[in-house]
């Protein structure tokens, strides 16, 4: 297939003077306004991150998959920017990361899930979490976050119609949040340009505007939002559904909202124990008894599969102490070739503090 590249060369405006780049201005007016509602900000970076990351590594132009990214705080992306995203990723190819080699996906028993003790499971998960102390973060401090990580992608060779399942060796995440997200760090060595990627105003390469920073808005899912946000379950998971859109299931975007705040935010005692009974008010929640970490932990875990793609997420916690250690996600029904039982994510939870200056870490046994 030859694909041709339209570059300007006359302005779209007689009075102005000829130029060989295009004006983003201009052709952003050449399209019909975007049909969709706009993208939680908190959702967008997982586009952005996969964009930059596609940009910098080549791959095998035969391979597609589909990115498996964390999610985290957002710089502004438009419609035109998710556009090259999505192509990016429908002509790149499944090879891992420089520096990363792919390992087969490990493959678990499916345990069937059950809702009989969701609700004794979720009122021990939120009591325990009630007598947490957790440590309040000040202006110019930042919520650290340490975990192990491990991510699955499909690949699929259109030559020898062959597929194949790969995931990340397990490896280290450390993300740095300021309390209202608009700034912070994420370094994952191996998967991300070397030193890391800075977040909203923490980006070298973030363009003030109007003397402002990017992003303008306080995003959603940060500290300073979850703060302010009521104690009690309902209006909160009101509030969460608030932030989803777009085509997929609301259900399974609110549950993997909830999968992200507590993987990789700072969330005061009483609003995180409203929401984990939050969550257990979204349809579809089971508890599976038998759940691991990334770090080898077993557990039990509230779960709740995808229907569109197979997928159930599993956010594990400790059955005797009811701490959260992290997430696993487990295919449930074939899809794509992708193998009930296979492990398509894993992350784990290691260390959770707040610290003083960015890309700071804490001394050793900071809290998790």
């Amino acid at each position: 297939m030859t694909r041709k590249f339209w570059k300007r060369t006359e302005p779209l405006d007689p009075t102005e003077p000829e130029s060989t780049e295009p004006d983003h201005a201009d052709l952003a007016r050449l399209l019909p306004a975007p049909s969709i509602p706009p993208m939680p900000l908190d959702r967008q970076l997982l586009f952005e991150e996969h964009l930059l990351n596609e940009i910098r590594t080549p791959a095998p132009p035969t391979a597609k998959r589909p990115a498996r990214r964390a999610l985290l705080i957002a710089l502004p992306v438009t419609a035109a920017a998710l556009t090259a995203v999505v192509a990016v990723n429908a002509l790149t190819g499944g090879a891992p990361r420089t520096g990363s080699a792919s390992v087969e996906a490990p493959v678990v028993p499916i345990e069937e899930g059950s809702a009989l003790q969701l609700v004794s499971t979720v009122q021990q998960i939120a009591a325990a979490v009630s007598k947490q102390r957790t440590p309040e973060p000040k202006p110019g401090q930042y919520i650290y976050v340490r975990s192990e990580v491990s991510y699955l992608s499909y690949s699929h060779n259109a030559d020898n119609d062959e597929s194949r399942t790969w995931v990340q060796p397990l490896h280290q995440r450390e993300i740095w949040k300021s309390p209202d997200a608009r700034g912070g760090w994420v370094d994952e060595p191996g998967q991300l340009p070397e030193g890391g990627l800075g977040l909203g105003k923490d980006n070298p390469h973030s363009k003030p505007v109007n003397g402002k920073d990017i992003p303008g808005e306080a995003p959603t899912l940060s500290y300073d939002w979850l703060k302010a946000q009521p104690t009690d379950p309902e209006p909160l998971l009101k509030a969460i559904y608030a932030t989803t859109g777009g085509p997929r299931d609301r259900d399974q975007q609110a549950f993997e909202t909830i999968k992200a705040v507590v993987n990789e935010q700072l969330v005061p005692a009483p609003n995180a124990a409203a929401l984990y009974r939050a969550a257990a008010d979204i349809p579809g929640v089971v508890v599976v008894q038998n759940s691991q970490d990334a770090a080898g932990r077993t557990g039990l875990a509230l779960a709740r599969l995808d229907e569109k793609t197979g997928e159930r997420i599993e956010l594990v916690f400790d059955r005797t102490t009811f701490a959260y250690l992290g997430s696993r996600g487990v295919q449930v029904k074939q899809v794509n070739n992708v193998k009930p039982g296979t492990v398509t994510e894993r992350t784990a939870v290691l260390e959770r503090t707040v610290v003083d200056t960015l890309k700071q870490r804490p001394a050793p046994g900071g809290a998790a």
